[in-house]
């Protein structure tokens, strides 16, 4: 019959269920340290003109190997890291390695006033260095000479000569104060420049000597820590260490400043650790703890599980499981070895 066709199905649209293909093209290394530039152009630009407050472009020099970072105006000149340049400083003219490159920063975070750079180091500079070295050591013989002409009971340690050859400084260690007035005047008289006698602890003394540490490395205060941290014998006992002075000491007779190093995450994970001795309540009741795991959260506690026979259980408890009941009271003897250990920080 006319008119019963059945309309034909639409058909459908082949690209609306047909996944889209995106190429991704890496651009080349060209392009993108080209943009990465650009980036931080915009970045400092930006800074500059948000008006947060003064900003001012400095560099960063380093003049020994583990010393201080300072830090200098390059008055509008590039730098890289490890390039020498030449400074004035305190002490006066000094020649020093580039740490930190050109970088902007607010002028409420440096320290005024900010000295500027000379200029950068050249084949002479460096050449001068190495004759001031030579000079170095031959002036430490100089002077132990003259201190045991003088009968002072002081050890020298180092020489250092300013870049300029207008000042020397003369480390040493000694016990209590030295009167070392009239041979400044010697020494003034030898050299023909300005003299410091610096007296430095024992510390000190073994980061510009420099050695090797009971773990078989150079020592870390004369590679990369720029100051001392105090460390305490607190920071042993929390890391669960021998307390015996010969482990926990280093070359310098004062204990390890690797002690600092993971101080922070035990004293985290020793909140909620008993000390030994201390009586806690277990799931099996309660006891004494023998010893601790500090990483592992583990106690060792001797628990009394018949109170007529006396019989005990030791096991291996976590931390979370334990509640303390009473602690340990450290005894006289406890109280004058940690006194004497004292004397190690």
């Amino acid at each position: 019959m006319k008119g019963n066709k059945k309309n034909p199905p639409k058909k459908q649209d082949k690209k609306v269920n047909q996944p889209i293909h995106i190429e991704e093209k890496k651009p080349a290394v060209e392009t993108t340290n080209l943009e990465y530039l650009e980036f931080l152009e915009a970045s400092k630009q930006a800074f500059l003109n948000s008006g947060d407050g003064e900003t001012t472009e400095i560099i960063g020099v380093r003049f020994k190997q583990a010393g201080r970072i300072y830090y200098f105006d390059p008055e509008e000149q590039q730098f890289e890291c490890g390039q020498g340049v030449i400074v004035e400083t305190s002490r006066g003219i000094e020649l020093g390695n580039v740490e930190e490159s050109n970088r902007i920063v607010p002028t409420t975070e440096i320290i005024q006033p900010l000295r500027k750079i000379i200029r950068p180091a050249s084949e002479e500079d460096y050449l001068k260095r190495e004759m001031n070295k030579q000079f170095e050591h031959d002036a430490l013989e100089i002077c132990e000479e003259r201190i045991a002409n003088h009968g002072l009971k002081m050890k020298l340690v180092d020489v250092e000569v300013t870049f300029d050859m207008t000042k020397i400084v003369f480390y040493f260690t000694a016990d209590g104060r030295i009167d070392f007035r009239e041979l400044v005047k010697e020494l003034a008289a030898t050299f023909r420049m300005r003299i410091e006698l610096r007296q430095i602890g024992v510390r000190d003394e073994a980061k510009l000597l420099n050695g090797v540490g009971i773990c078989g490395r150079s020592l870390c205060c004369s590679n990369f820590l720029e100051d001392f941290q105090p460390v305490s014998i607190k920071m042993a006992k929390e890391q669960n260490l021998s307390l015996n002075p010969t482990k926990i000491s280093g070359v310098c007779g004062r204990l390890m400043c690797c002690l600092k190093y993971e101080e922070s995450v035990y004293e985290f994970l020793n909140r909620g650790m008993p000390s030994e001795g201390d009586i806690v309540r277990t799931p099996d009741g309660d006891g004494e703890v023998l010893s601790t795991s500090v990483l592992r959260q583990l106690v060792k506690v001797a628990v009394r599980t018949n109170k007529n026979s006396g019989e005990l259980n030791i096991g291996m408890y976590a931390s979370k499981e334990l509640k303390i009941l009473k602690r340990n009271v450290p005894d006289d003897k406890e109280s004058a070895e940690n006194g004497r250990l004292k004397n190690l920080e």
